[in-house]
């Protein structure tokens, strides 16, 4: 490019211009006689770059599948083993609940304050309680009888703990007194109605409730809970008023129970 004085214009290129004599603008390297052995050491290492190692994930854990497969194995053979042992004792021992009848009752003193509904009774149960098991002796244990009217309790009471040995049949004798216990109206009412019907029967029930273990030899088992029902029981009352009263057990005798363990 001409400039306008005839003179060549400078390029700006932003690289050192060249000196005069000298096509490289850089300083030229020292010559061969430079260097002790005429050759140019040789550039320094470079030290090598080794990428940053990452810790190894954990392995998954391992099982040893062969001893759960194992213990697993045992668990079962045991839940077997208990179940054929209690299937032999049950097949050889043959248990049986045991059985309870009412034999006879009787009320005496039995009298109702109907402004006040307050009851006043004596009831004398007699009970009789066989076991039916010609290999176990049974224990009775914390044994309750209770009276009861249209499914509310009248009276209470405790019975002695006693043993029972195989095949053996028991009288049971249960005593319960009732002075002057309030009662709903609706007993007052319905036993006034039952004391109004030709015999006079009032229809109690009994209940009786024990801890029971049964002893198979020198083996004991654990202890249970044994309710029994006695439902429907008439004493006959033919005494209409208020006044005291005394009856006894209408109707076929023993009254036959139900037991549930």
């Amino acid at each position: 490019m001409i400039s306008s004085a005839g003179e060549p214009k400078t390029v700006v290129t932003g690289y050192p211009a060249a000196t005069a004599g000298s096509s490289y603008p850089y300083p030229a390297p020292p010559p061969a006689s430079y260097y002790p052995n005429g050759h140019p050491p040789p550039p320094p290492p470079q030290p090598l770059y080794y990428p940053t190692a990452y810790p190894a994930a954990a392995p998954p854990p391992r099982y040893n599948t062969a001893f759960l497969r194992r213990l697993l194995s045992i668990a079962v053979a045991l839940f077997l083993l208990f179940g054929l042992v209690t299937l032999i004792v049950w097949l050889v021992l043959r248990p049986r609940l045991p059985e309870f009848t009412v034999s006879s009752a009787t009320v005496s003193g039995f009298n109702f304050s109907t402004s006040q509904q307050l009851l006043s009774a004596d009831f004398d149960l007699n009970l009789t309680v066989h076991n039916p098991n010609s290999k176990m002796g049974i224990y009775y244990d914390h044994v309750t009888a209770v009276v009861l009217y249209d499914s509310d309790a009248l009276v209470e009471t405790s019975l002695a703990p006693f043993y029972q040995a195989k095949g053996a049949a028991t009288a049971l004798r249960a005593r319960l007194v009732a002075v002057g216990m309030y009662v709903d109206s609706n007993i007052v009412k319905g036993i006034n109605s039952d004391r109004g019907r030709g015999d006079g029967a009032v229809h109690f029930q009994v209940r009786v409730s024990a801890w029971v273990r049964f002893k198979p030899g020198a083996w004991k088992t654990r202890w249970h809970m044994m309710r029994v029902y006695c439902d429907d029981v008439p004493i006959g009352l033919r005494n209409g008023t208020s006044a005291a009263a005394t009856g006894y057990l209408v109707g076929s005798t023993p009254k036959k129970c139900v037991v549930n363990l």
